[in-house]
């Protein structure tokens, strides 16, 4: 049977995905620090607990310090970011939302990208009000390194390394 193809392009064009506004960036980091303080807690019930086992006579509860809690907050806020955006691109916040980070070129962020990206957000984090003027939606960090936050349902995108 000869006739038309039913599909012109054997390869059909994938539509470009959205930017992700303000609002929902917002409801992604605030599931994130949620993600973060947990961690910091469990980090403290574990070596509460190893206190607990070497020394079970004289236990008392430690008593968090709080350049301690900022410090150790900080430093996994920085590293769960990075995990998570240069293997994924997904944080559990963009998980929820149906947000993913990627280059401008939509590809997954190198390690050294989502590190400076990371540590921009945490530190920085005023710079993601930005997107709430930008007509393109891109907070500083995204301008600074090149990056997108897009709203991506998909579980297994055919995202490219670099």
């Amino acid at each position: 049977m000869t006739g038309p193809h039913p599909h012109p392009h054997p390869h059909p064009r994938v539509p470009e995905q959205r930017t992700a506004g303000i609002v929902t960036r917002v409801l992604c980091a605030a599931i994130d620090l949620g993600v973060v303080l947990t961690m910091v807690g469990a980090t403290y019930l574990g070596l509460t607990f190893v206190r607990l086992l070497f020394s079970p006579q004289n236990f008392t509860f430690p008593e968090p310090h709080a350049l301690l809690s900022v410090s150790t907050s900080l430093m996994l806020s920085v590293l769960y970011l990075t995990v998570c955006w240069a293997t994924t691109g997904r944080t559990v916040g963009a998980i929820a939302m149906g947000l993913r980070v990627v280059t401008v070129r939509n590809r997954k962020l190198r390690w050294t990208v989502a590190a400076a990206r990371a540590a921009m957000c945490v530190f920085f984090g005023i710079g993601l009000a930005w997107v709430a003027v930008d007509p393109q939606r891109r907070s500083l960090q995204d301008i600074a390194l090149r990056t997108r936050v897009v709203y991506d349902w998909d579980q297994n995108p055919e995202l490219v390394s670099g």
